[in-house]
């Protein structure tokens, strides 16, 4: 006994086909208590975002509301979130007049801090780029154990090697030099940035340098030609990450450098005193000041800061 098929209008909707250019809309929530559910964690979610975005914002928010505040306003426990008399004294006082006597004053500890993170960022990228490319391309003795130290070095605190490294930059007459300070900072984010790079070079598929020199290239030609490029996301990061290591350390700056050669940080911390009321005005607008840089620094790499380049490259 055969039966024959009888299309319904419910089965032509199914199995027609769908206009040309017709877009695929979104699945429609199950409805009842399902649906009311996911909207509802959905609202959660996105509540709780807000949340974290305004704590994260509010601070520097605050402190540039603080800059623009007279200092009589900023110390009375009236305050306000948006200034009622803005002044821009706090950073006429910031930038030109010295934080304490016989200290620099913002221009000069600008200029510091920017020739010893030039040095820093340039010095640990090289390195760390020639290091990576020997623990991710070459087998050789020793291999693991270097890794291992990396790793080990990492671990332990900076502070704890302050004794060790004030008698070592003694020793070598680079006390308050720019050099000094410039050691001490590439030496310390070199471990991290190895490590990470490492990472990065070995992401990227030997196999591309293999269909160049198939195709004529040498094999230094083939990496600069083809692996390089494809680095510049991992060249980026950890120039990222020396760039705010070396930018904002505190702790080796201020034992190592005083008086004309103070970088940013410890220009900042001078304005301490304990004979005289810290200007907090003027605190404020320094740290805004300081973090200028930094957001220009971002604006200019932002567009390298981006992953999986290389996905899809190679087919097997």
């Amino acid at each position: 006994m055969s039966t024959t098929f009888v299309p319904t209008d419910a089965t032509r909707a199914i199995v027609a086909p769908q206009p040309p250019g017709r877009r695929w809309r979104r699945r429609a929530e199950p409805a009842g208590p399902t649906g009311v559910r996911s909207r509802g964690l959905r609202a959660l979610f996105n509540a709780l975002a807000v949340i974290v975005f305004l704590a994260s914002v509010f601070p520097v928010y605050w402190m540039i509301n603080l800059s623009f505040t007279p200092g009589n306003q900023i110390i009375s426990r009236d305050a306000s979130l948006v200034p009622r008399e803005p002044t821009l004294l706090n950073y006429v006082t910031a930038w030109t007049r010295p934080a304490a006597p016989g200290q620099t004053d913002f221009p000069n500890a600008l200029r510091t801090s920017l020739i010893i993170v030039a040095i820093v960022v340039i010095c640990a990228l090289l390195f760390a780029f020639l290091a990576s490319i020997a623990l991710a391309r070459f087998r050789f003795v020793g291999r693991r154990t270097f890794i291992v130290a990396i790793l080990i070095v990492q671990m332990i605190p900076g502070e704890g090697m302050m004794f060790t490294v004030y008698n070592l930059i003694d020793d070598l007459h680079l006390m308050n030099t720019l050099i000094g300070l410039s050691l001490v900072h590439t030496a310390a984010v070199i471990p991290f940035t190895v490590w990470t790079l490492r990472g990065f070079v070995a992401g990227v598929p030997a196999e591309l340098e293999e269909a160049a020199q198939i195709d004529g290239c040498s094999k230094q030609g083939a990496f600069w030609r083809i692996t390089f490029p494809l680095l510049a996301p991992g060249l980026v990061s950890t120039g990222i990450f020396a760039f705010m290591q070396s930018w904002n350390e505190f702790t080796m700056a201020l034992l190592l450098m005083k008086d004309m050669n103070l970088t940013l940080p410890t220009w900042l911390n001078s304005f301490q005193s304990a004979t005289e009321a810290t200007n907090y005005g003027a605190v404020m607008a320094g740290s805004t000041l300081i973090c200028i840089p930094v957001v220009i620094f971002f604006l200019i790499v932002q567009g390298r800061m981006t992953g999986g380049l290389v996905s899809g490259a190679v087919k097997g």
